[in-house]
């Protein structure tokens, strides 16, 4: 079994069920290419389940992920859509390895997870953050309906509570 500290994450100022997600535009890697892409041009067909994790490969990242792929969360009515300070290449290995079906957002300089108030500093890396793990369900004109951000290393979501959520909206 692995062994590890639990950390306690800084506190946050994340957006809020009801308040407007903030648009954003990045390189969106798919299985089959990736093109910068908008989160309106998401939430524009419908509602979004915008994921973000750590840099690819950690075991925050790849859980969550194997997690979302063998709930069937592909199979939602709604759009899954990672976020990650990972390259488009390093996104792009991470779908084939594990044949994901969702897309992922990448932000190699965390902006995004900054602006969504959900940025980490990596300890003893200066200048050096990444998202913590975090979720947040977007209606299409991209209000938040439900909002999910850990506070604590490590710490998955309820998924069971998302999918709750979706289904009661």
């Amino acid at each position: 079994m692995m062994e590890f500290d639990v950390v306690d994450l800084a506190p946050t100022s994340h957006p809020e069920p009801g308040d407007e997600a903030p648009d954003f535009t990045r390189p969106l890697v798919t299985p089959e290419y990736w093109e910068d892409r908008s989160l309106s041009e998401l939430t524009d067909d419908g509602r979004v389940i915008l994921v973000f994790t750590p840099m690819n490969r950690t075991f925050l990242a790849t859980h969550t992920w194997e997690e979302l792929k063998e709930r069937g969360w592909d199979d939602r009515e709604a759009t899954v859509v990672g976020v990650s300070i990972s390259t488009p290449y390093a996104h792009k290995r991470l779908i084939d390895e594990y044949d994901l079906p969702f897309p992922i957002f990448s932000d190699p300089a965390n902006e995004v997870a900054e602006t969504y108030g959900v940025g980490h500093d990596l300890d003893g890396m200066t200048g050096i953050s990444e998202p913590r793990l975090a979720v947040f369900v977007l209606e299409s004109d991209r209000t938040i309906s439900h909002a999910w951000v850990a506070d604590e290393w490590p710490e998955f979501p309820d998924y069971d509570e998302i999918e709750d959520a979706l289904a009661s909206a």
